[in-house]
């Protein structure tokens, strides 16, 4: 429509292509395939919304990058709101810069304080630097109107607007509540410990977590060796680099093998005063006759405790955990195959009837539901403060 641009660039809808006439530049807008992008040499690569991508890596934005190393001087530009997590690859990228810095990069981050009230404007004028001028401050007013409103609304919010790393798919803890609990734990040596053991069938996630009296939280993770490197690509979290630095513990073959889980159980009752460990019953028999080769007596065996995985038995379990989180009660750590799993854990019904989620989560949740079921077989926090100031 302009007739000075259609003297330097000649348009052509029908391929989505762009020729500056004056260079004989091509400019093509490509789909998110990864073989789309095979074959190419760009200079110049735009990546528009990179946080959509889940996970670490993304097939096409590597076959872009990797083109792009025929040139000297290439640019490459991400724009985009920021993921939901710290495993996806958009997050990888911006905590890779701000903890090494790369003088061939420069990062420009536009976020609300993590912290802040939706109502800040403060805080929406830090992530929206264009606010009142092409941003629409009316819209955005009308946006966190609606979020303060509906609780199910706050994380789009929080994402969408003032560019919060957190999931839109409202988890059943909050990123800041989850990063309150966050401090190390204490070892569990000398202390009564509870847990909660969710065996996976075949290939997935195994995860024990225990938890102190005084809160210390000590998860454990299996997966099978073999195939450890797809399942890291099909569920989009790096499960390798977290067996390389000794967070997931990884099991021969591919399956898990409940011969190590019942060993590493056999040296944990060994260790540690363990009083409770509640599992899935589902899967229980298929562990117990390793637990009886293992050496388990009777009374050992009478520690594990059935937890179902219905509302009935998750109501409790999820609002005694809940208060914990709240009242800043947990030291997790930070570990980082529970925090994947605190991200993607979502609830369903309301507060007299929850449940975990599976079917809408956004991965793996089974660290979470081991420290539910830790937790559920606790004592309650009003029977711990008691029996502490009855022995004082």
């Amino acid at each position: 429509m302009s007739p000075t641009l259609s003297k330097l660039v000649r348009v052509q809808p029908s391929g989505k292509r762009l020729i500056g006439l004056a260079r004989n530049v091509l400019y093509r807008a490509l789909a998110a395939e990864g073989k789309t992008a095979h074959g190419l040499s760009p200079i110049l690569a735009i990546l528009d919304e990179v946080g959509q991508v889940e996970g670490p890596t993304d097939k096409f934005v590597t076959a872009i990058t990797s083109a792009q190393g025929a040139y000297t001087n290439p640019l490459l530009i991400a724009i985009s709101t920021q993921a939901p997590t710290d495993a996806d690859m958009f997050s990888t990228w911006i905590d890779a810069q701000k903890n090494a810095p790369d003088p061939r990069v420069v990062c420009h981050v536009y976020a609300a304080p993590e912290d802040c009230e939706l109502d800040d404007r403060k805080a929406w004028a830090a992530a929206n630097p264009a606010l009142g001028v092409f941003r629409s401050l009316e819209d955005v007013e009308k946006q966190c109107k609606a979020a303060l409103a509906l609780p199910a609304q706050e994380n789009d919010f929080r994402n969408l607007i003032l560019n919060q790393r957190v999931s839109t798919a409202s988890p059943f803890v909050s990123r800041a509540t989850w990063q309150a609990n966050g401090e190390p734990p204490f070892p569990i040596e000398r202390q009564k410990v509870w847990g909660g053991l969710d065996l996976s069938s075949v290939s997935d996630l195994t995860a024990l977590v225990l938890v102190t009296e005084g809160g210390d939280v000590h998860p454990t993770f299996w997966l099978p060796h073999e195939g450890l490197l797809e399942k890291s690509r099909k569920d989009r979290v790096p499960y390798d680099v977290w067996q390389r630095d000794g967070r997931l513990q990884t099991t021969p073959g591919k399956a898990i093998e409940y011969e190590y889980i019942a060993e590493f159980m056999r040296g944990l009752f060994d260790a540690h005063d363990v009083v409770k460990i509640a599992f899935d019953r589902a899967l229980f028999n298929h562990l117990k006759p390793w637990l009886v080769k293992a050496g388990f007596s009777d009374s050992e065996l009478e520690k594990f405790e059935p937890y179902g995985q219905g509302t009935l038995s998750m109501t409790p379990a999820l609002r005694e955990l809940e208060v914990r989180l709240l009242n800043t009660q947990l030291k997790h750590g930070n570990h980082p195959v529970l925090t994947m799993c605190a991200n993607n854990a979502v609830v369903v019904g309301d507060s007299g009837a929850r449940k975990f989620d599976k079917a809408k989560a956004r991965g793996r949740i089974d660290g979470m539901v081991a420290l539910a079921m830790a937790v559920g077989v606790m004592p309650t926090t009003v029977q711990i403060e008691r029996s502490f100031w009855e022995s004082a």
